[in-house]
């Protein structure tokens, strides 16, 4: 099989979803190492076209290439990959284009130059076996020598098991993670359980754990095997909001996913529950969504019994755990006197009412639409606590969400994360052992609320305190399982005001009036001749849509309103595929508002190119960093020598390894979803049929609802119809409202 070997000089095209990779090598040694070898292909520039499905590969990396030439009709010769492994190079040139790529933390180009030009071909054996002689070269001191000689290691270490792992669709960076975790045994932890690298690595999934073990030798049937696809199958449903998955169907999608008879599935499900990590349990009610099984396996079970279900084991204690705490607070003497007068006396009836309720029920709800008077109703309540001398806290699910309910209140408000002092190690400080020292909690954007983390919260608090969850139920339900908000409304077990009046001043909104349409099943009204703060600019498609957006966000609104196209603006989309998907609009947008420039670093990490000054945002909690899912920043710097890059996060600057860069995306665009809680002045979205999947009223409202100035559309009359029409909430399987009403 023809072989070709070289250091890359440049990565034309990386798929992150198959490693399908194009890339420009320069191979080694021409004309000196291989005179008699001919090496077709190359371009005036010396350089070769390698393509193939491949790890994510670094420019500077030295690869050892197993394919074959083709000839491709539009592109010429190209080396096709069919072995790719990681080597080092052998030449002079090769060392110091090496260790100037950047691929060995602490070298830059001019300490390689430096470097070779002292130990010239020895380069890498003084590196490996010699280290304390580097200090021979200049700017090399102790300290440097020691950086040097560890990332040199963990390098070595890690491309050990890259032979293995490339195999296997795992990246560079992974395999740097994976190292990390478990250290010198990592080949053999890999080895004896694949699908412990699910549980243990972010970034590894199911897919390529099951990958990895077939390759080993194991069976389709094997026990592991099993167990490890239905508690993937359960995280699945999970990732979808649900808290629980009816066995049935359960059972039928984890033999799907893993191409096995059914009568494999429940001795897999004793196990699991032996083990305690899943947790069975009948629920005699429960209302199904449409396209949950009717009959079949367990049909007489279901009929006799009620629906056996399935819980991962923290989500049945998490729920019963809610149930139990919201019952035992409501139960509570109360600490909070409600016979005070108010001191605004401007508070409609309905309002007066929702504060008289808080300050004398132990738990209660506010809902309400934008411009009814919620945060008017928070204000009174503070005042009437401080007038009390009450000890209250004022939290929110994320930090966005925090630092509006802060701004609007004129009081300290915090994540309930930092209410609750989360640690890394030590997990939440504040618990049923060492409760909140205070009288009152108002929990804002409640909406938001995932059931683990309702949990913890309710935990912390003791009896006597009194609780107001304050949100607008009609939005999106929460990112994670669960959907407490409107499973304590749905009990009717806790009391509930809901704001219904607009008042003057929103009324003059054309953002929130049509937020209200929306929420009524009308269509909104849009501003004409350039005039007003809801428009919309019509296309068919979703390729039409997209190009609105790209030229509204970067030319028409900064010249015609004035407003900042990356602080002030933000892009939403229903969807991440497709031209007018999160995925496509990032790219364009970051193409035209961050352009590459030779005086700017940037690097390809996960698929993703990074530059200083892109948008970026967290994807997931990292307790280690205080930075939680949905916080957005701006890369202030990536540094190619220390392969780091530092984020700006509301003036708090955050430092990632380069191996930790699969937690962020560029945030130019971003999911509705992914916007709960925050505001922008300036929101822009592409309404499109294409996005029919996703095209929900809740959806809408909640992504018009981001708006504070200004609501940009782009696509058409119909797409909008359609969102306004599906007034069909997404139903999630919880059993909360149940256990509230004590039926289970």
């Amino acid at each position: 099989m023809p072989a070709l070997t070289g250091s890359v000089e440049r990565i034309t095209y990386y798929n992150h979803e198959n490693g399908y990779t194009v890339l420009r090598l320069r191979p080694e040694g021409k004309g000196r190492r291989m005179p008699n070898q001919r090496i077709p292909g190359l371009s005036r520039d010396g350089l070769a076209t390698v393509v193939g499905n491949l790890p994510e590969i670094s420019p500077g990396e030295h690869l050892r290439l197993q394919g074959q030439w083709i000839n491709h009709p539009k592109h010429g010769q190209q080396f096709n990959v069919e072995v790719c492994e990681q080597a080092l190079p052998a030449t002079v040139a090769g060392i110091e284009r090496y260790l100037g790529s950047g691929m060995i933390k602490g070298i830059g180009p001019r300490l390689a130059e430096r470097i070779v030009a002292r130990f010239r071909e020895e380069t890498l054996d003084v590196i490996e076996k010699k280290p304390a002689t580097l200090r021979e070269v200049s700017g090399i001191g102790p300290d440097r020598s020691q950086k040097i000689v560890a990332a040199w290691d963990e390098q070595k270490q890690v491309k050990e098991i890259m032979l293995f792992l490339h195999g296997h669709g795992i990246s560079t960076n992974l395999a740097i993670k994976i190292y990390k975790n478990y250290g010198d045994s990592s080949l053999e932890v890999v080895q004896k359980n694949p699908y412990q690298l699910e549980r243990d690595i972010y970034g590894i999934g199911f897919k390529t754990a099951d990958n990895i073990a077939q390759a080993l030798g194991l069976t389709k049937e094997h026990p592991s095997r099993i167990e490890a696809g239905l508690v993937f199958a359960l995280n699945e449903s999970i990732n979808n909001g649900h808290v629980y998955s009816p066995r049935e169907q359960l059972a039928q999608r984890a033999a799907e996913i893993l191409e096995v008879s059914l009568d494999l599935i429940p001795p897999a499900l004793d196990r699991l529950a032996v083990d305690e990590r899943i947790r069975p349990e009948i629920l005699s009610q429960m209302d199904a969504p449409e396209n949950a099984p009717a009959r079949g396996l367990l049909a007489e079970n279901q009929a006799a019994y009620g629906t056996p279900v399935i819980y991962l084991t923290p989500f049945y204690f998490g729920e019963k755990g809610v149930a139990e705490q919201l019952r035992a607070l409501k139960d509570s003497t109360y600490t909070v006197s409600s016979q005070i007068s108010l001191p605004d006396q401007s508070l409609s009836p309905e309002q007066q009412k929702a504060i008289e309720m808080a300050l004398k029920t132990p738990v209660s709800i506010l809902t309400g639409g934008p411009g009814t008077g919620k945060t008017t109703c928070l204000r009174a309540l503070i005042t009437a606590l401080e007038s009390q001398n009450k000890r209250y806290a004022l939290a929110a699910p994320t930090g966005r969400a925090a630092k509006r309910l802060s701004e609007a209140t004129g009081r300290s408000a915090s994540t309930i994360h930092r209410l609750l002092s989360f640690s890394p190690v030590e997990g939440f400080k504040h618990n049923a052992e060492n409760p909140l020292p205070i009288d009152f909690l108002v929990v804002d954007e409640a909406s938001m609320l995932d059931l683990l983390l309702t949990n913890n919260l309710l935990k912390a608090l003791s009896a006597g305190t009194h609780l107001l969850f304050s949100g607008d139920v009609d939005q999106l339900p929460s990112v994670g399982a669960g959907d407490v908000l409107r499973d304590i409304i749905a009990s009717e077990t806790v009391p509930v005001t809901r704001l219904k009046t607009i008042f003057r001043q929103a009324a003059n909104s054309q953002i929130i009036t049509n937020a209200h349409r929306i929420n009524q099943g009308q269509m909104p009204i849009f501003a004409k001749e350039g005039k007003g703060e809801f428009f919309l600019f019509p296309a068919e498609d979703a390729t039409a849509a997209a190009d609105w957006v790209v030229d509204v966000v970067t030319e028409r609104i900064p010249k015609k309103f004035g407003f900042d196209a990356l602080q002030d603006i933000q892009v939403l989309s229903p969807m991440y595929r497709g031209p007018a998907g999160v995925t496509t609009l990032n790219q364009r947008l970051q193409q035209k508002l961050n352009p590459p420039s030779p005086q700017k670093a940037e690097r390809q990490l996960f698929g993703t190119i990074f530059r200083p000054g892109d948008k970026v945002m967290q994807t997931r909690n990292n307790y280690d960093k205080d930075v939680y899912n949905g916080d957005i920043g701006f890369i202030q710097t990536i540094n190619l020598i220390e392969h780091s890059l530092s984020i700006d996060f509301d003036g708090r600057s955050v430092s990632y390894e380069w191996n930790e860069a699969d937690e962020l995306a560029l945030a130019y665009a971003i999911s509705v979803h992914k916007a709960q809680g925050s505001e922008s002045p300036v929101i822009v979205m592409p309404v499109v049929t294409q996005h029919y999947m996703m095209l929900q009223r809740n959806l809408f409202y909640t992504a018009i609802t981001r708006a504070k100035k200004l609501c940009v559309l782009a696509g058409s009359q119909r797409a909008i119809g359609m969102a306004v029409r599906n007034n069909k909430v997404a139903h999630r399987f919880t059993a909360l409202d149940g256990r509230l009403k004590g039926e289970y």
